[in-house]
């Protein structure tokens, strides 16, 4: 078996899974085929078949067009299924695209430890291209970098990223030192995206030492990035709060990020953390900090914070939390054994339920909005402390609309705990003005729970 597999899966991350020309009808089921081929199809098109005859022949259609098997095209967990059992995938020569896509599909369905290996495989494809990247770097010295647009690159957004290097090394051999720097930064765009999900996924797994490494790697070509500012940060805050000079580091990480990005949705809690820090340093360590205070439900309570998220390229400390599947971080808080035993120790005061409150309802209006992106920020900040029925129904309805992998799964689980709560969401968005989303919402639910539907008479609701 080839790695036309992995392509496969590739395409099923980015775009709708369809193998037809744009613009080409819909081919439906079996039992639709009949009413398909007496309308809809453009003239001269080759008759579809009835219900009898099946597929039409290959002999019928336009030369390269895609064959018809009337079968929906192979789910991810299908896809997944089916590499599994390729025996020596893993050891097989792959491009960087390949790899990556592999890496992505399975960190994307809450497998990050398998995804580990792809990524390091496509990591390894841009190799050449960071080595150059640094070197001449060093050779420009104080200057900047330029844009691959001022260096006049000309590289097109699906240019390989071998391809890239090599032009990039071209440039290099020839004394063009800012041309080569700008051409091998612009090779390496998509590789430090798969070593930043590489870093997630090496936390979701448990091994922060590295997940720590793999953010040094990204802010040695990338000193500004906010995924790993961010995410080396709440590592070091979360895992070394007793090494005063480790404090410090994350102290300093988040006042760059801040810095760099600060409209950033995580520009908030990077500020309280980055006080906190700074705080800790002062006192000796996070021990003599708690020490010295009355009450340390601040402490306990921005931990939790640091923990939340939600699937996956999306998680991890990068996303400001580790919501399990996607990014999609979608299931439930992926978070450390300390950060569990501060979120039974945090006391319920009245303004943190107030607090908690106040961002599920702006979740629900964002969500009225369809403004998804941002809703979905609000979700993976409330959830670990508060993974009631309402916010599991948020969460999933925010999933369904951004089209997220994971989001049947987690709709299947706010369905089957609280389906209650997803029919309220229903009735908070049409009162908010979505009218359209509350019956859309509805609509999968009825599909979803039939006997709950049939209980709270969603039928009814549906028809008004």
């Amino acid at each position: 078996m080839t790695l036309s597999l992995a392509l496969t899966a590739a395409a099923l991350l980015a775009a709708e899974p369809t193998n037809l020309p744009a613009g080409h009808p819909p081919l439906g089921s079996e039992a639709q085929r009949p009413a398909a081929a007496s309308q809809g199809m453009p003239e001269g098109h080759p008759n579809l078949g009835g219900a009898t005859a099946g597929a039409a022949a290959p002999g019928a259609m336009p030369d390269g067009h895609p064959p018809m098997t009337g079968r929906a095209p192979p789910t991810a967990a299908e896809l997944l299924q089916q590499l599994d059992s390729m025996q020596g995938l893993r050891e097989r020569e792959k491009t960087f695209e390949i790899a990556s896509s592999l890496g992505k599909l399975y960190y994307t369905n809450g497998r990050a430890a398998d995804a580990i290996p792809y990524f390091l495989q496509a990591e390894e494809k841009g190799k050449a291209a960071r080595e150059l990247f640094l070197a001449q770097r060093k050779k420009l010295g104080k200057a900047a970098v330029q844009s691959p647009t001022e260096a006049k690159c000309g590289f097109s957004p699906s240019a390989p990223v071998e391809e890239m290097a090599a032009a990039a090394a071209e440039r290099a051999k020839k004394g063009d030192t800012a041309g080569a720097a700008a051409c091998a930064r612009a090779a390496l765009e998509p590789v430090l995206e798969v070593e930043s999900m590489r870093a997630n996924a090496h936390f979701l797994s448990g091994d922060a030492a590295g997940a720590l490494k793999t953010y040094e790697r990204v802010l040695e070509v990338e000193p500004t990035s906010a995924d790993a500012l961010f995410g080396r940060s709440a590592l070091l805050y979360e895992t070394k709060g007793e090494d005063l000079k480790s404090l410090q580091t994350a102290h300093e990480g988040f006042e760059a990020f801040l810095s760099a990005h600060p409209d950033s949705p995580r520009a908030g809690l990077a500020r309280k953390l980055g006080r906190m820090t700074d705080e800790a340093v002062k006192a000796g360590g996070f021990k003599k900090w708690q020490a010295s205070r009355a009450e340390d439900r601040n402490i306990r309570a921005s931990k939790l914070d640091l923990s939340r998220g939600g699937p996956m390229m999306a998680q991890g400390p990068m996303a400001g939390g580790g919501l399990r599947g996607g990014g999609d971080n979608t299931a439930a808080p992926n978070i450390s054994q300390e950060t569990v035993q501060a979120m039974q120790n945090v006391e319920r005061t009245p303004e943190l339920e107030a607090q908690l409150t106040q961002t599920v309802e702006q979740g629900e209006e964002l969500l009225a909005k369809g403004r998804y992106d941002e809703a979905l920020a609000a979700y993976r900040q409330v959830m670990p402390l508060r993974p009631d029925g309402r916010v599991k129904a948020g969460l999933a309805w925010t999933l369904v609309g951004l089209g997220k992998p994971t989001a049947d799964r987690v709709w299947g689980v706010a369905v089957g705990s609280d389906p209650a709560a997803v029919d309220q969401l229903g009735e908070t968005l049409k009162a908010k003005g979505d009218t359209k989303g509350a019956k859309a919402l509805w609509t999968k639910l009825a599909a979803s729970a039939p006997d709950y539907a049939s209980q709270a008479s969603l039928q009814a609701k549906l028809s008004q």
